[in-house]
């Protein structure tokens, strides 16, 4: 049940974010009424008379409403993020194993929908949606819920499909597959599930060398979660532009990034102790919530994009790069040399960009250093 619970929380929060993302590109609108309609039932179907919902009551009944989620802050959506997931819902009494793997599926399904939306890779949540259609069509046609969908199964594990893939593709093929998943696990040893836990798990602590302190998991996920809800609503505002630039940040602008977390109420000094810790520095982490600009990324790429001088491939592996440092905000170089930049260079950077191999890791660590103070 636990279990369970904490997949329907992980789900809630996913299709927030999902939702901030449609509404960000501002297209696909039935399917962004179809995600808002999903999180209103959901809310709607939550027992105010409950102890746990009670302190609470406000958001709940305010976003009961279809029409709350119209249009939605930035705000409301941390709200909702930090408030509401957490809370007991109704709306699926059907709390088994069978549901538990079919959530799980779906969570993998909405990071892959997430990733094609924010033109992010995605190829860890790919690997596994054809990782379940090729356990799915190991199964057989014996299983008549599964032979109807055998077409599907089987087009998932192409490249072909996976090459023109839309967001409405992917949605369709959860709904489809989602009731099959549970099938797996009873002719695969569980194999497929390893990878599928969820991120939310038992508290643990981390030790702050010198603090004296120590902050639980949890707790650190949700100030992680409200900093970066915060700076992501600042994004063209002093520091914070300034970490998004990949300008080299001081000692000062980590104080004065550390000053105005504090004075919007989220951090304190064991927290910042903690994400230093995790990330390297302040900087880096401050970095890996706010992205870096994509402007700037090109621009220090920009040699490498000359089509007269690079391959299509060169091209693209560069562009997953900038992709990746958009959304992440720094690189190790290590990271480089797996997927889903193998898919492109299999043998690494160096067998793609040849001579040029050094100036280009000579920007994937200007990028990372600039972070540090």
């Amino acid at each position: 049940m636990a279990v369970i619970r904490a997949a329907v929380r992980k789900l809630f929060c996913e299709r927030l974010e999902l939702l901030q993302a449609l509404d960000s590109i501002g297209s696909l609108a039935g399917e962004r009424a179809e995600v808002a309609a999903t999180l209103c039932r959901t809310v709607a179907s939550m027992n105010p008379d409950n102890f746990l919902v009670r302190p609470h009551l406000e958001l709940v009944e305010r976003f009961s409403a279809l029409h709350a989620w119209e249009t939605i802050s930035l705000t409301d959506l941390a709200a909702l993020a930090d408030r509401v997931a957490k809370l007991p819902d109704q709306l699926d009494a059907d709390n088994n194993a069978d549901n538990e793997d079919a959530k799980r599926f779906d969570i993998v399904m909405l990071n892959a929908q997430l990733g094609l939306l924010r033109h992010t890779p995605f190829e860890r949540q790919r690997t596994r949606i054809i990782g379940v259609a090729s356990a799915l069509e190991d199964l057989g046609t014996t299983i008549p819920a599964v032979a109807q969908q055998q077409q599907l199964i089987a087009e998932v594990q192409t490249d072909e499909w996976w090459a023109d893939v839309t967001y409405p593709m992917i949605e369709d093929a959860r709904k489809r597959l989602r009731g099959l998943v549970h099938l797996i696990k009873h002719t695969s040893n569980n194999v497929l599930y390893s990878d599928f836990t969820d991120e939310l798990g038992q508290s643990t602590e981390i030790e702050l060398p010198g603090t004296g302190g120590s902050v639980p998991s949890i707790e650190f996920d949700q100030f992680r979660k409200k900093a970066q809800h915060f700076l992501k609503e600042h994004l063209a505002e002093g520091v914070v532009a300034k970490v998004r630039s990949g300008e080299p940040l001081t000692t000062s602008d980590i104080e004065e990034l550390q000053r105005i977390l504090v004075a919007a109420g989220i951090g304190d000094t064991d927290t910042f102790a903690a994400a230093s810790a995790r990330a390297g520095n302040f900087g880096l982490f401050i970095r890996s919530l706010v992205g870096l600009d994509r402007t700037a990324a090109m621009q220090a790429f920009a040699t490498f994009l000359d089509d007269k001088r690079y391959s299509v491939n060169q091209i693209r592996f560069v562009e997953m790069v900038i992709d990746y440092l958009t959304e992440y905000g720094t690189i190790e170089a290590s990271r480089i040399y797996n997927s889903p930049f193998t898919a492109l260079a299999p043998e690494g950077p160096e067998a793609i960009l040849l001579d040029e191999v050094d100036e280009f890791f000579e920007i994937v660590k200007h990028f990372h250093d600039s972070a540090y103070t």
